[in-house]
């Protein structure tokens, strides 16, 4: 190969690279804005299992047989020792429920419910560090191996059931 003919392939591999510069930028401008919508829906996703489960629990504040005066949705907590983030939350003079509401759940939800929230909370609050903890999972979606380790666990499962609708249709019309 003569150094002329080199020097062109040299220019043309120059070329290619800038080029694939360019693509790659696009691509990840791209990959960006799917990771930013995809975000959105799981926001969104898990958004909608908190409200469902917080509007059913606020009905009957109660959990396991346990009666409660207080519910909270999305309680994040910031105090001295560190900060927390509860999805719902059921307080009484000496219980506390923590439920932790997934779109759809999986046994590391669970996991991590037992092994770091209620440790997380007790941190935060070490007032209530002698109360009963009761736990609960929450989802839209559950498959056989996680509801069999909650049940293991004492954990309680709180997932949909299709015939109770809220339906509210005073004002309709016919059109």
């Amino acid at each position: 190969m003569t150094d002329n003919e080199l020097k062109e392939k040299f220019a043309e591999l120059a070329v290619a690279q800038k080029e694939t510069a360019e693509q790659m930028k696009r691509t990840d401008a791209t990959l960006e804005r799917i990771g930013i919508r995809l975000g959105s829906i799981s926001d969104n996703n898990g958004a909608t299992a908190k409200d469902y489960f917080f509007n059913s629990l606020g009905e009957k504040p109660e959990l396991g047989g346990v009666q409660y005066d207080t519910i909270v949705k999305n309680f994040m907590p910031k105090s001295k020792r560190g900060q927390g983030e509860f999805d719902i939350v059921m307080f009484n003079g000496e219980n506390l429920a923590l439920i932790e509401c997934k779109y759809k759940a999986h046994i590391s939800d669970v996991e991590k419910l037992i092994t770091k929230q209620v440790d997380s909370f007790k941190k935060l609050f070490p007032n209530y560090a002698n109360h009963h903890f009761y736990l609960g999972i929450a989802s839209f979606s559950f498959y056989p191996e996680l509801e069999k380790f909650a049940r293991e666990n004492g954990v309680a499962i709180l997932k949909q059931k299709g015939d109770i609708v809220v339906i509210e249709a005073d004002n309709l019309k016919a059109y």
